[in-house]
């Protein structure tokens, strides 16, 4: 019996893991062919390892069930600390952003991108640094939940929307294919007259983002190829850009653009304000990660070459969604810039030399913790359209926009330039560009300034502390990108600048020099003594901020009262000798210490050299 009892249970323990085993490559399957809601209740069933625990947190992340996503993700992290990878820290950290985990959101993004972050002093630096403020509202009367991608056609706007009776679903999310509808939208912003855009555009596949040229005689439109393919070892079906013809009232002769593939997707197409230049995004091999923003040149004879918009808009992560205003200014979704979480609306502009300004968050009055898409305006009216999933599933909102009065943070760090220690104290003092001062501050204990500016406006800036040199930096704000500029001043000692200039054990910053001689009882500027005096003046005259004090000593021979008279005579003689040169008195003093402050204290039995030590001038820089 015991033995009969080892067998059953061996027997039982090999079947439970052939049958584990099995569902595991099931669940793998499914999720390797994009069929994430299926493949979620498979790995629901089965041990939680790194692997079941990950890829289940995916099927909810890719379905925008952020709380469930975040939920695994976290379980994984604790469980399997060292096993998550950059890529599940990303997904982590945007997962936290969407259940509205700020803080620990921001230090693994941190770790992410190698970066300091911190996004509640980013949206309040948003708010007063976006050219415009947002008053949205989500379309009423006639949108469904899953209605997104909108753009303008006549007097109506077009949408994708998975709202048809078809009892074909996408394995993706288990909801019907996506078509393109068309619908005119009241004052109310109710939605009316909703109908199919086209029978010949819309198809059983996914048909989504149109955009209709000027003349309404060209479409273009993202399209799923309706066979999978094998990309990077998976059976996927990716997306193309399509384009159609009206004639005589009905879309016709549709076809793939010629520099679309089965091995990735193009999609999201955005026409300029010419009709000659098409934007879009792809995976296309090439790029800088995930989705990158691309353009091809329309031509009579057909398409240029995609091209890449380069690294200041595209990141490693998804940009996509792109959107040309009639000013030519570049709207686009990117979760792969400086986000609020999600996908993100930024925007950018061409700079005089061609180039693209650094892409700006359009700020928490339009973007969220999740994912906020296509952005459409009419720069006109300033009402437009986006897409958001903020309540829960993708629904599409209307806007108006008022101009922003902005304000471009300029904040930094003041250091010493050699020690690179933080230098609290030191007076930052803003000029504009006729070098009148604006503002100051003094800097706190963590060694900090800000101030706020006008954009595209020039300034200069100076930190100043006493013992150090003043430094000055120039800097505009003319780059439309930049809500914030870090200016990094560096301000060098006197005594690190300058040999003759030290620093003694008594904390207190002296010039050396030679010896001021003086006659027996005579307080009058000899050749000599002038000459050691013209080096301090030349000093002064370098550093127009130096302030000095002339402090002059005696020995203790004879009374205390003389020689008190005495120091002060010959310290006003250098005084005075300085200022005739040309340096103002506002910047000297001159102190007559007698012999209160010997350095050889040997009362009656000085020697002729110890006098001398005793018989000196110093020169201590005060400021």
């Amino acid at each position: 019996m015991y033995y009969k009892l080892i067998l059953f249970f061996l027997v039982f323990s090999i079947q439970s893991g052939f049958s584990q085993n099995s569902k595991l490559n099931q669940a793998n399957k499914l999720f390797n062919q994009r069929s994430y809601i299926k493949a979620a209740e498979l790995f629901e069933k089965l041990p939680e390892t790194y692997q079941t625990l990950t890829k289940r947190g995916d099927c909810f992340y890719y379905n925008g069930l952020t709380e469930k996503a975040a939920t695994l993700y976290l379980k994984a992290a604790n469980k399997y600390p060292d096993s998550l990878s950059t890529e599940y820290q990303f997904k982590l950290a945007q997962s936290l952003y969407g259940v509205k985990k700020i803080k620990p959101a921001d230090s693994l993004m941190g770790l992410v991108k190698n970066q300091s972050i911190n996004t509640i002093n980013y949206k309040e630096n948003l708010n007063i640094g976006v050219p415009y403020l947002y008053t949205l509202t989500m379309i009423k009367s006639g949108s469904l939940p899953g209605d997104f991608g909108t753009n303008f056609y006549r007097n109506e706007i077009t949408f994708a929307s998975s709202r048809s009776e078809s009892n074909k679903t996408y394995s993706w999310n288990e909801k019907p294919y996506l078509n393109i509808y068309k619908a005119k939208v009241d004052d109310e912003l109710n939605l009316l007259d909703i109908t199919e855009f086209s029978s010949t555009i819309n198809t059983k596949q996914h048909e989504s983002s149109a955009v209709i040229s000027s003349n309404g005689e060209t479409i273009y439109f993202s399209r799923t190829n309706n066979k999978r393919h094998d990309v990077n070892g998976q059976k996927i079906a990716t997306v193309g850009i399509f384009t159609a013809k009206l004639v005589d009232n009905e879309w016709t002769n549709a076809e793939i653009l010629p520099f679309c593939s089965n091995l990735y997707s193009t999609q999201h197409p955005a026409l300029d304000e010419a009709n000659n230049r098409l934007y879009f995004s792809s995976d296309m091999p090439g790029g800088y990660g995930s989705f990158d923003i691309y353009y091809v040149d329309i031509t009579e004879n057909g398409f240029g070459e995609p091209v890449n918009l380069g690294a200041t808009i595209n990141t490693p992560y998804r940009e996509q969604f792109p959107f040309i205003s009639k000013e030519g200014i570049l709207y686009f979704a990117s979760e792969g810039h400086q986000v609020l979480g999600g996908l993100d609306i930024f925007f950018c502009e061409t700079l005089d030399n061609g180039d693209w300004s650094t892409p700006l968050n359009l700020g928490p009055s339009i973007n969220t913790e999740l994912d906020d898409f296509a952005f459409i305006v009419n720069s006109d009216t300033n009402k437009g359209y986006l897409s958001s999933n903020r309540s829960g599933s993708d629904k599409i909102y209307a806007f108006t926009r008022e101009e922003n009065d902005r304000k471009i943070i300029v904040e930094g760090f003041v250091r010493d330039k050699n020690s690179k220690e933080l230098l609290p104290g030191t007076m930052i003092t803003l000029f504009d560009a006729l070098r009148n001062p604006i503002d100051s501050v003094k800097v706190g204990n963590d060694g900090s300034y800000m101030f706020k500016t006008k954009p595209k406006s020039s300034y200069y800036i100076e930190g100043f502390k006493p013992l150090y040199i003043p430094n000055e930096q120039s800097f505009n704000t003319d780059d439309t990108g930049r809500i914030e500029l870090n200016i990094e001043l560096e301000i060098e000692s006197y005594d690190d600048a300058e040999e003759i200039v030290v620093q003694r054990e008594d904390g207190y910053v002296y010039i050396e020099l030679e010896n001021i001689y003086f006659d027996l009882d005579k307080w009058d500027i000899k050749p000599q003594a002038a000459k050691t005096l013209d080096v301090l003046i030349d000093l002064m005259l370098k550093y127009p901020r130096m302030e000095v004090e002339l402090g002059a000593h005696t020995d203790n021979r004879s009374t205390e009262e003389y020689n008190l008279n005495l120091s002060e005579n010959r310290a006003q003689s250098a005084f005075n000798y300085i200022v005739s040169k040309g340096i103002k008195k506002s910047r000297l003093s001159a102190i007559g210490y007698g012999e209160s402050q010997l350095l050889v204290n040997c009362g009656d039995e000085c020697t002729e050299d110890e006098h001398a030590i005793n018989r000196r001038c110093e020169f201590i820089i005060t400021k």
